[in-house]
């Protein structure tokens, strides 16, 4: 495995990236990883690894790069709540439009490593970057041939770039993976995300994983659900499999 941390010059800065994929067999189909509140970390980089191992090309943002922090830190526990109030303020500084500005610098960096396909590209997002992931095959509807939400969050608002929309703008195959309890997504806009989606004949999932809470797919969260999260991985490697390689 080949292993960097690079940064990537953006519209607003210089956005530090970490990047993985196999050491033999390049070019590798890009699959954009993008992190979830809490920000970059170990754990984050591990899943990234994780995806690599079976052939693409992982690159995962630090998307707080605008307010100058890298990584926060343990978030878990009461001894860490200034941590999570500090994340909670920092998800409040991006939006969709600047992500997608970020995505762009993204794929022009890819388009220049010969390690990377980038005619070929996925995207994954986690919680708060569900909405970014979508609006990634939005944004590059003749690159991003898939993109999954974990656990995501606003996937249904009156906004134009709401990602229950995005099938009106984008061929490519989405996964919308939904945790049963979610008090940030509740059950009643993922029936309405999934009735919009159908009515919409769109080329698109959406699975909800039986007994699991936000969070689940992470091995270091109190809500840690293995069998759910080994399901999010296997489906993860289906979508992108049938559709990058």
């Amino acid at each position: 495995m080949i292993e960097r941390q690079i940064e990537i010059h953006t519209e607003a800065g210089r956005m530090n990236t970490f990047i993985c994929h196999p050491e033999r067999f390049s070019p590798h189909p890009v699959v954009l990883f993008l992190m979830d509140a809490p920000g970059i970390r170990e754990e984050l980089r591990d899943m990234a690894r994780r995806l690599g191992t079976v052939g693409y090309y992982v690159m995962l943002p630090n998307l707080y790069y605008r307010s100058g922090v890298e990584e926060l830190g343990p978030f878990v526990g009461e001894a860490h709540a200034a941590t999570r109030e500090k994340f909670m303020q920092l998800l409040g500084t991006i939006n969709i439009p600047m992500v997608m500005q970020d995505i762009d610098a993204l794929v022009a960096f890819a388009a220049q490593d010969r390690a990377a396909s980038s005619n070929s590209m996925g995207c994954v997002g986690y919680c708060m970057s569900g909405p970014y992931a979508v609006n990634a095959a939005v944004r590059h509807p003749d690159r991003v041939r898939a993109a999954a939400s974990i656990h995501g969050v606003r996937l249904v608002t009156d906004k134009p770039d709401s990602p229950h929309l995005a099938p009106q703008y984008t061929n490519a195959r989405l996964y919308f993976g939904c945790a049963e309890n979610d008090q940030h997504a509740p059950r009643e806009m993922i029936d309405t995300l999934r009735v919009e989606l159908l009515s919409k004949r769109a080329n698109a999932e959406v699975e909800i994983y039986p007994g699991t809470q936000h969070g689940f797919a992470f091995p270091q969260r109190p809500v840690y659900n293995k069998p759910a999260a080994e399901r999010h991985w296997e489906r993860l490697f289906a979508l992108f499999g049938d559709t990058l390689t």
